[in-house]
């Protein structure tokens, strides 16, 4: 006799049960956990492996096959949470409902987002309570996060090759994220920093004096994570096209170069075009419109900023650009790369989710 797994048996569930679970699962917001047992088990009827189920809504076998054991004992009830022991509770589910599905889809009439009190006023209940039902729903008005996504027609090609000159560089040549920086104001504040005492941090004025703005030029090494980088006054094509005499004075001439650029209109005009027809052995790559994240430069950037620019205190353009080449300097000396690691499947994976979570609020 072969033996192996048991084969599991297709669900049958009713019209009414069918049509319940059709309105958890349309319900993800308010109720994140119950719409995804809905959905297991609407999956299973339709005859779907446990395996094939987790694997499409990405859970662990064990969850589908607990949940499938309780639908076959106990019906749609053993779908819902089991009660807890401890004090009884003076708030119902349908209070807990109605404040979740109010957070989430209405606004107070007075305000852009809901309160703690705003909203226990609005549902008579303590605003304690509804913090409490805020923590174990994870919910938090009071923050908001920004997006933007490409609208670049090319947008899947472009991810395809950037990321393939990250993953797998090609044999004998450079690749080089570049990008500016530019407007970076050297900035002194009104009245001398306190410094830091023991239980005191430093203090500075809020307020601040401006001294000039400088541009820096740079170019990532994605192999090293060595920068080559340089400031000027100003932002256009001619010190653009400076920058790359600089970047060709500084790689060897055996070495094909690869550059990772943006949509920036200073790398586009003809000044640019007759320079790079001049050096055939650069390739330039476009990142998508809206996609900074994607150019490895820029987290250097940011690591830039924070620890050497936000700050800092500088009453000259020339002592600005000293921090900056000086910064340049210390970091090419422990020059580590950046390890990218996520897959352009991966990446696109992640925004088709982020694009249907969108779809499905309805706006």
């Amino acid at each position: 006799m072969p033996r192996g797994r048991p084969h599991q048996t297709r669900l049958l569930i009713s019209a009414q049960d069918r049509a319940e679970l059709l309105r958890w699962s349309r319900r993800p917001k308010s109720s994140h956990a119950l719409a995804q047992r809905a959905s297991i088990i609407l999956r299973c009827a339709e005859g779907d492996s446990n395996n094939q189920v987790a694997r499409d809504l990405r859970l662990d076998n064990g969850t589908v096959g607990k949940w499938r054991q309780r639908f076959v004992a106990r019906g749609l009830a053993g779908l819902l949470d089991e009660p807890r022991s401890g004090a009884p509770r003076t708030i119902g589910d349908d209070q807990i409902e109605a404040v979740v599905t109010a957070t989430l889809e209405t606004l107070p009439a007075t305000a852009t987002h809901w309160s703690t009190r705003g909203m226990a006023a609005e549902m008579g209940i303590s605003h304690a309570s509804v913090r409490r039902i805020w923590q174990a729903f994870g919910l938090q008005p009071h923050r908001v996060e920004s997006f933007k996504l490409s609208n670049d027609p090319q947008f899947i090609e472009k991810v395809r090759d950037i990321v393939g000159l990250y993953l797998n560089p090609p044999d004998k040549a450079l690749v080089l994220c570049v990008d500016e920086k530019s407007q970076i104001q050297a900035l002194d504040r009104t009245q001398p920093v306190l410094p830091m005492a023991p239980g005191i941090p430093e203090r500075r004025t809020h307020d601040y004096r401006r001294y000039g703005t400088t541009s820096l030029f740079a170019a990532l090494d994605v192999a090293s994570g060595k920068v080559i980088g340089e400031t000027h006054r100003r932002h256009r094509a001619t010190e653009f096209r400076s920058f790359l005499d600089t970047i060709e004075r500084e790689v060897p001439p055996a070495l094909d170069v690869h550059l990772v650029l943006d949509n920036y209109r200073t790398h586009k005009t003809p000044l640019i075009t007759r320079w790079l027809l001049r050096h055939p052995r650069y390739q330039v790559h476009f990142t998508p419109t809206y996609s900074s994240w994607i150019n490895q430069v820029e987290r250097w950037f940011s690591l830039l900023t924070e620890r050497q620019l936000r700050r800092g205190t500088h009453t000259s353009t020339r002592q600005l650009e000293d921090a900056i080449r000086l910064y340049l300097a210390t970091s090419n000396a422990a020059a580590r790369p950046f390890i990218w690691t996520k897959t352009a499947d991966d990446i696109l994976a992640s925004i088709a989710r982020f694009c249907q979570r969108t779809s499905d609020t309805g706006h």
